[in-house]
């Protein structure tokens, strides 16, 4: 790289880390369960994101060999724009809070808006791993290249490896919940959930087209994760987007036991896909709690 313009040997180098890098976003952008990302402009916007970032990370190395140290300062372009991938998907997801069937929570966007932000970080590191192993190998130029593709996909899997998160059912048992109504008032499983069913046309709806789910945690120490407001309000999130909601959606906790019960009347009866979905349901960072460090004592304790 010179100031007249760029050398073949760093045009193929750029050109290879900014393919590696978007593949590598593209390979994350995947539409789940959650069928987020939207489809297709969704994918469009993270897509031209992950292409930007993988750029930025493709033009670190043969900038800094040929001392173009001004060409580096655009690097710390990525972070703002990094962020502004954060900011973007918070603001579009709080605005559509009032058009769900139920809030995601602030806990929940957060964590969305957080996994969209590193996956960028993804492409750009993954772009420029690939970069540097082309540059520093002293063998051939196709060597090279496939050594550079190769451990551009090694740091991608470790970087998924790293990045991938728990759900649910990682902590969890998830089983279906026996409801009952007495009284106007709702029970799942002998846990108490609502006492707000007081018509018959109520009472008659959730009992022959209400279903439910009860939680158990796996371990005692799980129950902090599951009781946290935030977790409970994803997974009846989840619960709705899902199956449709034709009225009534509840989440209560059992005190006693941790128990958790999610509860609604759906517009599709599927208790599989309830029990699927609230499984798959991601744990949040927000509600995360390591049992190893609680369990830490401080010195002279």
């Amino acid at each position: 790289m010179n100031g007249e313009g760029l050398a073949f040997e760093d045009m193929t180098v750029i050109v290879i880390a900014i393919m590696v890098g978007t593949i590598a976003r593209l390979i994350n952008l995947k539409e789940d369960y959650r069928q987020y990302p939207s489809y297709p402009n969704g994918y469009l916007i993270h897509a031209i994101t992950g292409f930007v970032a993988a750029s930025l990370g493709a033009v670190a190395i043969p900038a800094l060999l040929s001392k173009n140290f001004v060409a580096v300062t655009f690097l710390t372009l990525a972070l703002q724009q990094f962020r502004d991938v954060r900011k973007m998907e918070k603001e579009s997801l709080s605005d559509l809070e009032n058009t769900e069937y139920t809030y995601r929570g602030n806990a929940y966007i957060d964590g969305i808006a957080k996994t969209f932000e590193a996956r960028n970080y993804i492409a750009f590191i993954t772009a420029l791993a690939t970069s540097l192993t082309i540059t520093i190998l002293p063998f051939t130029e196709i060597i090279n290249s496939f050594s550079g593709i190769i451990m551009g996909f090694i740091v991608l899997y470790m970087l998924n490896r790293f990045s991938k998160g728990k759900t649910i059912g990682d902590i969890a048992l998830v089983k279906e919940g026996k409801v009952e109504v007495k009284d106007s008032n709702l029970f799942v499983d002998g846990i108490y959930v609502s006492n707000i069913l007081g018509t018959d046309n109520a009472e008659k709806l959730f009992q022959q087209e209400g279903i439910a789910v009860v939680i158990h945690p796996k371990e005692e120490h799980f129950r902090i994760n599951l009781d946290n407001f935030g977790q409970r309000q994803a997974a009846l999130f989840e619960a709705t987007r899902t199956l449709g909601n034709k009225r009534y959606h509840f989440t209560r906790k059992d005190y006693e036991q941790g128990r958790i019960v999610i509860a609604l009347v759906p517009i599709k009866d599927d208790i599989d896909a309830l029990i699927e979905v609230v499984n798959k349901c991601p744990l949040l960072e927000s509600a995360k709690k390591s049992h190893s460090v609680m369990k830490t004592k401080m010195k002279g304790d």
